[in-house]
């Protein structure tokens, strides 16, 4: 989705080479919860890069009717240790959005 790519844009070119080998991790098969974890009762996942001392999020759902693909909704800068209802709630806004208009 445009606002998760916007978002790579935006931050550290190094914090958005670092988010992206993650991502590709997960891609690869890796199971690593430190990096991408389901956030507890939701249908959201979370990417999660720790650089230089920020914690940036890229917020997703998996949508398993082509292929099992993982689409990203947004990104933020993490500043606590909970994940802002905020943010999950524009997460589902966009998951219910993007299933709305296939």
């Amino acid at each position: 989705m445009q606002e998760a790519l916007d978002f790579l844009k935006e931050i550290d070119s190094s914090a958005s080479k670092k988010l992206t080998y993650n991502i590709e991790k997960v891609k690869l098969g890796v199971k690593d919860t430190e990096v991408f974890k389901k956030l507890t009762g939701t249908n959201i996942w979370e990417f999660r890069t720790i650089h230089c001392g920020n914690c940036y999020r890229l917020l997703s759902f998996w949508d398993t009717r082509t292929n099992t693909l993982i689409v990203a909704t947004h990104g933020f800068v993490k500043k606590s240790d909970k994940t802002p209802k905020r943010e999950i709630d524009k997460a589902e806004m966009l998951r219910k959005e993007y299933f709305e208009d296939k």
